[in-house]
């Protein structure tokens, strides 16, 4: 049977500055420590499931440059399939500012508009043996034309809902089997509100098509929202001192992915998840902090009683 899950979205060089608080506007902010590594939702969530046992393949694009170039070889060493990667001799790698704060919490600056966004450059793959499809918004040609391609093969599809235009939101959402919104991507999509009220708004909304579809919100500490079948559940977030929590929404997509690969229960793949992104959120340390299956392991068996519940009356 299949089991690799195709990424398909942005590698990025991020660029990390620790500062004491996130200044304000105007402010200026000495730095305690700098690092440079890789991140990018598509790329980070093929990490991540790699480490943790799975089979992934990572389909971008880089610049013909030297971030390119090790971008490449660090996915390749992680166990990532990087045939789908292009190198695209105009442009250069995407990067990024990241600043990180005493309490783990991070502020990002991208530059997400160095490479071109033509999909023609992705692999020519029918996805015969590949499980599911994970694709983000920041590259929403790309993510556009791999749905499409895993809807015509019948495959499972998950979107990273963060970031993006509405038009192109709209046009992925529609395409997803699997919607899973950041906080702030679904108050962006939808406006203000509490979680509950903007999934069933979002199911709502004309022209969407949303039979079968599962919506979600992740929310840090507070855990995730799950809209599915018409009833709410909630999945709690497990508790670890926070370090950073760049690439958290990253590796938690990653893992609900794998999760489903395995023939889990969409509730029981974010909890999978939750805990993924948990271990992350408390080792920090880019792609070289991701969980294993022992540290996965080991987080179930502190938290036994940190379930997945149905909510406002909804059935289990």
């Amino acid at each position: 049977m299949p089991d690799k899950v195709v990424c398909v979205g942005n590698v990025v060089h991020d660029e990390v500055f620790s500062v004491e608080s996130l200044p304000g506007s105007g402010v200026k902010t000495g730095v305690l420590a700098y690092k440079e590594r890789f991140g990018g939702p598509a790329a980070t969530a093929a990490v991540a499931i790699c480490r943790l046992g799975g089979a992934a393949a990572y389909w971008g694009r880089v610049g013909d440059d030297a971030a390119g170039r090790k971008a490449i070889r660090l996915l390749s060493e992680a166990g990532v399939d990087c045939d789908g990667v292009a190198i695209l001799p105009e442009g250069r790698t995407l990067r990024a500012i990241v600043l990180v704060d005493a309490r783990g919490e991070r502020s990002i600056v991208s530059d997400r508009r160095s490479l071109a966004g033509d999909p023609s450059v992705l692999p020519d793959d029918a996805l015969r043996d590949v499980a599911a499809v994970l694709v983000d918004t920041r590259w929403p040609a790309g993510a556009g034309a791999a749905l499409e391609r895993a809807r015509r093969a019948g495959i499972a599809t998950i979107l990273d809902a963060d970031g993006g235009t509405a038009g192109d939101n709209q046009r992925l959402i529609d395409m997803a089997d699997h919607v899973i919104f950041s906080a702030e991507g679904l108050r962006d999509h939808v406006g203000a509100g509490e979680p509950e009220t903007l999934l069933r708004q979002c199911a709502m909304t004309a022209g969407t098509t949303t039979a079968g579809k599962i919506l979600a919100v992740t929310r840090g500490a507070a855990g995730s929202l799950w809209l599915i079948d018409g009833a709410c559940f909630t999945v709690p977030a497990f508790p670890v001192r926070v370090t950073d929590t760049t690439g958290c929404g990253d590796v938690f997509h990653g893992a609900y992915a794998l999760g489903l690969v395995e023939g889990k229960a969409p509730v029981d793949a974010a909890r999978f998840a939750s805990a993924v992104a948990a271990v992350k959120a408390e080792r920090g340390n880019g792609w070289d902090g991701m969980a294993d299956r022992a540290a996965v392991a080991a987080l179930f068996a502190a938290n036994p009683d940190l379930l997945p519940r149905p909510i406002a009356g909804a059935a289990p």
